[in-house]
Formats: C-alpha cells, structure tokens, sequence
C-alpha cells in the first residue's frame, strides 16, 4: 500500500524507486539489460518522458549505464571503498607502499597520462601552499582506472625549493611515492588535511573518466603537512567519479 510520502513523490521518482528497488534485490544482475521504454512506458502507463526521467535517476547514482543503440544495463563496476584515514597512515607510505594498497583489495589499478613537469600552481595550490609571486611549484598529473575503468584524476603540487633534483620530479617516484620522499628530503609529512564536495563534471573531466551523462564528480582536494608549524608540502587536487567511490572515514570518538 502506497504511503502519504511515496504517492506525493513524482511519478518518475517512485518508477525509479520501484527498479532501485529491482535491482538491489538481485532480479537484474550486474550487467544485465533493463526492461525497454516501451514495456516500461506499458508496465507504469506513463509517458516516455517520465520514463526516461526514472532511467536517469538510476544513471545519475551510477546504478546504470546507457549503451547507445542497445538500452540501460545494471552497471558491472563495483564502487571502491575509499579509506580515507588508514590509507595515509606513515605505516602504509613509510614501509614502501602505495596509499591506494589500503582500497584495493586484490583490484587491478594502472595510474596511466602521468605528466611530471615544472610549471606554475593552480590558484588555490598557490594560496594553500603560501607561495610567492613567480615561485615555482612541480606538478605531478596522473589517471587511476581501476579494473579497466577510470575512476580518479589527480594532479598534486609541490614547491620547487623543496623537491628541485629529487625522485619526486620523475615519473616513477619511487617505494612509497611522494610522500616516502619528503620525509627523505626532511619534510615529512604528518598532518593531511581533505575537503571535499561535488559538482558536475567539466568536458575534459568527463572524458578522461568516461564518465556517462549526468554522473557528477566529487573534489577531493588534500593538503599534507610537516611536523615544522605545520608547514604545507603537497597540495593534491583529485576529480573522483562519484560513482565510482564510497568515501569512508573511520576513528575512535
């Protein structure tokens, strides 16, 4: 029986719903084909606009993807926990080993259109980072896809008085990664710092992620810190498929 709140829902919300609902029960696997417009327009008798609105809320929340010519399958691609606060723990950068060994469990990840170049900072990087007029910072550009699909865009900063002739300035910085390197440099870090929030994705973004139409992106961007009056070392900007990710963060009250 349809509650107060259901029947003031609109009509391609509760459809919506109603194939959620479908789905998480295990009637349409991981991969398989929805039901067409036509029999989903017969089953519900609304429009096709209606029914369209209901495909894209399943789309939106990256339950769904649409293949041109051929209709709307259950998305294959299981969301990648993100353990926001083990993975940047010194026991996992410091002992050699990359951040993202705390998410992956057994997943296939290749960090692919790595550029490590000399250059000028983004706006906030220069503001995070405290940086003077005409200082130079080194920018590190790099794609994460995980199981064949992209899933993170990341492009971090770092002063060049601070990295200039180290390991940091090549591709392959090394057992650890940036942050193993600073603390060799005598910058280690040892405070992070992340704040993030959404939007829509920008051309360039959406096609680096291949991303489907109307899925957002979350920015997560990262700030790590010396031990030295909390200096700021990196500034890392990250673009994240939405969803793509489950951002968990877990520690004692």
């Amino acid at each position: 029986m349809a509650t107060d709140a259901s029947r003031s829902e609109p009509k391609y919300q509760r459809i919506a719903n109603a194939l959620k609902a479908e789905i998480r029960s295990g009637a349409w696997g991981a991969g398989s084909r929805l039901p067409g417009e036509n029999d989903l327009m017969a089953q519900y008798g609304v429009a096709r606009m209606t029914v369209r609105q209901a495909l894209g809320v399943l789309q939106s929340e990256g339950l769904t993807e649409a293949r041109k010519g051929v209709g709307v399958f259950v998305r294959a691609f299981q969301p990648l926990r993100r353990r926001g606060i083990q993975r940047l723990a010194s026991e996992q950068w410091g002992s050699g080993r990359s951040v993202w060994e705390a998410d992956l469990e057994g997943r296939n990840l290749v960090v692919d259109q790595v550029e490590v170049r000399e250059g000028a900072a983004s706006e906030n990087a220069v503001r995070v980072l405290g940086l003077k007029a005409g200082e130079g910072v080194w920018i590190r550009s790099r794609r994460f896809v995980l199981d064949a699909k992209p899933v993170l865009l990341s492009t971090s900063y770092l002063p060049a008085s601070l990295v200039a002739g180290s390991a940091i300035t090549r591709p392959d910085s090394g057992p650890g990664g940036v942050y193993a390197r600073l603390a060799e440099l005598g910058h280690k870090p040892v405070h992070f710092r992340e704040e993030i929030r959404s939007r829509m994705p920008l051309p360039e973004e959406a096609s680096k992620l291949s991303l489907p139409a109307g899925t957002p992106v979350m920015l997560v961007c990262r700030t790590a810190f010396t031990e030295e009056g909390r200096r700021p070392v990196e500034v890392n900007e990250m673009v994240l498929d939405a969803a793509a990710y489950v951002l968990e963060y877990d520690f004692d009250a």
